[in-house]
């Protein structure tokens, strides 16, 4: 028996304003937020996350002229709630552990302190 993996994909849009675009896999959708900086890259910065609509599974590769990918690969839930995800993404370049947290009216992206070990 074999476990599915859900996917993840972060797009960079460079128009109509340059943003990022973080999807994961999740109920047969691509749940998405925007992320007008991109993902931090510490723990001692947090990101702006905007809550958008889904997308369908076939925009996991999708490009054109003003979107790419930045990175792709799987996610893992590590403790999620209402209020806030927990979740390892497995990418390209390997993997790192984030705290998506709603705020009422957008959603904070943190990446934790406490990472995945190398391997």
């Amino acid at each position: 028996m074999t476990s599915h993996r859900p996917a993840f994909v972060l797009h960079d849009h460079r128009k109509p304003s340059p943003h990022f675009d973080l999807r994961l896999e999740e109920d047969g959708v691509l749940r998405s937020w925007a992320v007008p900086r991109g993902l931090p890259p510490s723990s001692k910065e947090d990101r702006l996350a905007v809550a958008v609509a889904d997308h369908d599974l076939d925009h996991l590769t999708y490009e054109d002229e003003h979107k790419s990918v930045a990175d792709i690969g799987w996610w893992e839930d590590v403790g999620s709630n209402e209020r806030r995800r927990l979740f390892v993404l497995h990418g390209r370049e390997g993997s790192v552990r984030y705290a998506l947290i709603e705020t009422g009216r957008d959603w904070l992206l943190h990446r934790t302190k406490d990472q995945p070990l190398p391997g």
